[in-house]
Parts: structure tokens; C-alpha cells; sequence
């Protein structure tokens, strides 16, 4: 079904948008998923705070032309499904999440931080851990040396308070 000029003015803006917005664009080829496991997909994408898109490749060019995603233009041929997010991995890890268990989606490749990623590319920017999980690891990292200076002082605090405890003892038996 085509769609008038109007329409597709709206979908151009809508898409700039997404695009003004996201640190992350991922692509993927769909060509024979089923509607169910295109549900599951989606379910998955808006879980996860992704904005996934089937658009039609010259209206998604027109769209992000200018901005940082305008290095894949050239990847955009055939059908694609587009993935924008506003975190950096989480488009790369929902589209790399599926294709492993759905060899029909193919990751064609992606853009982050102006920079085009092959198919290599997404998946290891699928394979980062999340912000909050790199948050506590970076937490825990700062609370190590700190806790390990408390145990030591604990011992020695409770290694002098048995000192304390056994010499008063051995003054009165002298």
C-alpha cells in the first residue's frame, strides 16, 4: 500500500525524531519470520525500551540524513527492520538476543556514536553489560579497597583486644 505525500512527510519526521533521540541504530533483515515471532520481537523491543520499525528504505534515508546514522545509508536495501534506542546496547541486544534463536533474522549491521558496525560490530555492542550492571561492578570496585582496609583494621582491632584481655590476666598471676 503506498502512501501520500502527507503520510509520508509524517513518517519522515517521526523517524527523525526517534533518530534525534537514539545513541543506537540496528538493522536487520526479516525476510521469513512468522507474525508470531515478529510479536515476540516487538514485545521484546518495547520491553526493553526500543523503538522497532519496518519502513520503507528510501523514506528511512530521507529521514536520517544529517545525523549520525547517515553511515549506513548504503546498508539500507531490501527488507529491513529498524531498531532506534535511546541506551547505547540495547537495540544491538534485543536484535542479537533473537537472531540467536531465530535464524531468519539477519543483523546486517548498525551505527553507534556516528560510526557504521558490521554484523561483528552489533554483536559485540550486544555483548556489553547494561549501565546498571556496569554501575554496581564499577561500585563494588570503589567499595573494595575501602572494605578491605575496614576487615584488616577489624582483625587488628580484635586481635590487640585479645592481647588486652589475656595480659591483664598474667599481671594478677605474677
Amino acid at each position: 500500500m503506498s502512501l501520500n505525500r502527507s503520510e509520508k512527510e509524517a513518517v519522515i519526521s517521526n523517524v527523525t525524531g526517534l533518530a534525534a533521540k537514539a545513541q543506537t541504530l540496528v538493522l536487520a533483515q526479516y525476510r521469513g519470520i512468522t507474525v508470531a515471532d515478529m510479536t515476540k520481537l516487538r514485545a521484546s523491543a518495547r520491553s526493553n525500551g526500543v523503538s522497532l520499525s519496518v519502513l520503507k528504505n528510501t523514506l528511512a534515508r530521507r529521514a536520517v540524513a544529517g545525523s549520525g546514522f547517515e553511515v549506513v545509508s548504503d546498508l539500507m536495501t531490501g527488507p529491513l527492520i529498524y531498531s532506534f534506542s535511546d541506551d547505547a546496547v540495547a537495540a544491538a541486544r534485543v536484535v542479537a538476543d533473537f537472531a540467536k534463536t531465530n535464524e531468519k533474522l539477519v543483523i546486517r549491521g548498525g551505527a553507534y556514536g556516528g560510526k557504521a558496525l558490521d554484523v561483528n560490530g552489533v554483536k559485540q555492542l550486544a555483548s556489553i553489560p547494561s549501565k546498571e550492571v556496569l554501575l554496581a561492578q564499577l561500585l563494588g570496585l570503589l567499595q573494595s579497597p575501602i572494605s578491605r582496609m575496614a576487615r584488616v583494621l577489624a582483625a587488628i582491632a580484635e586481635k590487640n583486644g585479645a592481647a588486652a584481655q589475656v595480659a591483664p590476666a598474667e599481671a594478677v598471676a605474677a
